[in-house]
């Protein structure tokens, strides 16, 4: 017999109730999650056939590259705002809400500390949980202070982000053999010593990266910009393809630097090139989630079993991001499978690649029995308190 509250209609009904953009924009920013990530773990980056290497490298600058953690920050910021409208659509006071962000991060941040002892020092979800604690205030503040916060903060973020790639770019080494958390020939307990004692900075790092997105998904989630974007359709248009478009002219400097076209030895081409690519980047990530809400209005009428199998992964976020964790370690690691010096850039995307596939499809199973998730389970219950969610 058909449970009534997992059969198609009512679960098709369930999400038409709920706004299809930002849940698909969380399912796809899983993707380019991956994308980064996963090259990460490897050690020998160039492994493989040249030239799709070169390829694959050309793709990562041009769309993933200092561009899935802006996307991410920006959603993060847009679900604090919807966070705080459910509340108070509830009767909550502004009181009640600022503390259950506040406590909401310091989970986080515990979840993020385990996620860093177990399996890897790249982690987001202390970083957004110490962004929630530290801008929980600006929920209520003015559109043009919302503003002005992430301009001024755009300004040390992109300068931590082209560090980043000045670092690669002035060495004539890959940006991805620099960031690698390849265990190499270490132990277990010699990894995890790495992570722990380097955890902190990493901290400092995510957060200072994150706040201008954060922010400015506040800003924009005033407006439903994702919740509804029938309204703003014209807009999404125009910002995404503009956005886009500056974002691939951005990284075509450092594209070139690292393909060997254009000389690495002019410290004025290098600092140009470290600064471009994460500054546009930053509008490169943001267009994607208007690139999602876009496709979301197409489908939004007849969503099809994929649009709503990427709506469950969306809404099964935080839980789906540890699988791929789980999956790099299982896959990359010495004490795994041990890919990690047998598998290049990429082969370290098809995996990537192979692996959001499986989330899709898991999260889909999940939502067709009627389950949440474990992550976003455990961090409701740690979230509210006994009481309130009795009441719920």
């Amino acid at each position: 017999m058909t449970n009534p509250d997992t059969s198609p209609s009512v679960t098709v009904a369930r999400t038409a109730r709920r706004a299809l953009a930002p849940d698909l924009a969380r399912g796809g920013m899983l993707l380019f999650i991956a994308f980064a990530h996963a090259p990460l773990f490897v050690s020998a980056i160039d492994r493989g056939p040249e030239a799709v290497n070169e390829i694959t490298k050309v793709f990562h600058l041009l769309f993933v590259h200092n561009h899935a953690r802006p996307l991410f920050a920006f959603l993060f910021g847009y679900a604090l705002v919807q966070l705080m409208n459910r509340q108070q659509a509830r009767g909550a006071s502004w009181t009640d809400v600022r503390t259950l962000v506040r406590r909401r991060g310091w989970w986080l941040v515990a979840i993020g500390f385990v996620h860093v002892l177990l399996f890897t020092p790249l982690d987001i979800l202390a970083p957004y949980g110490i962004a929630g604690l530290l801008l929980v205030g600006l929920l209520r503040a003015k559109d043009r202070t919302l503003l002005r916060v992430t301009g001024l903060t755009m300004i040390p973020a992109t300068a931590a982000a082209a560090l980043g790639m000045w670092l690669p770019l002035s060495q004539g080494i890959s940006s991805y053999t620099v960031g690698s958390v390849a265990t190499g020939d270490r132990t277990w307990t010699e990894a995890l010593v790495d992570r722990t004692t380097s955890w902190p900075y990493g901290l400092v790092i995510g957060v200072l990266l994150v706040i201008p997105g954060v922010v400015l998904g506040m800003w924009v989630a005033r407006r439903r910009v994702l919740d509804e974007p029938g309204n703003h359709r014209a807009l999404l248009w125009r910002f995404s393809v503009a956005a886009t478009a500056a974002s691939v002219l951005g990284a075509l400097p450092a594209v070139l630097i690292e393909l060997g076209a254009w000389s690495h030895e002019n410290p004025a081409i290098v600092l140009t090139a470290a600064v471009a690519q994460p500054l546009t980047g930053y509008a490169g990530g943001i267009a994607l989630a208007g690139f999602i809400a876009l496709v979301a209005l197409a489908v939004a009428d007849r969503p099809g079993r994929l649009t709503i199998a990427v709506q469950a992964l969306g809404q099964r976020s935080m839980s789906m991001y540890l699988f791929q964790t789980v999956v790099w370690v299982a896959v990359f690691a010495p004490f795994g499978l041990g890919l990690e010096d047998r598998t290049g850039l990429a082969g370290a995307t098809v995996v990537a690649i192979a692996t959001w596939v499986v989330s899709v499809i898991i999260a889909d199973l999940m939502r067709r029995a009627g389950y949440r998730g474990p992550a976003e389970i455990l961090l409701r219950r740690l979230s509210y308190p006994r009481a309130r969610s009795a009441a719920r």
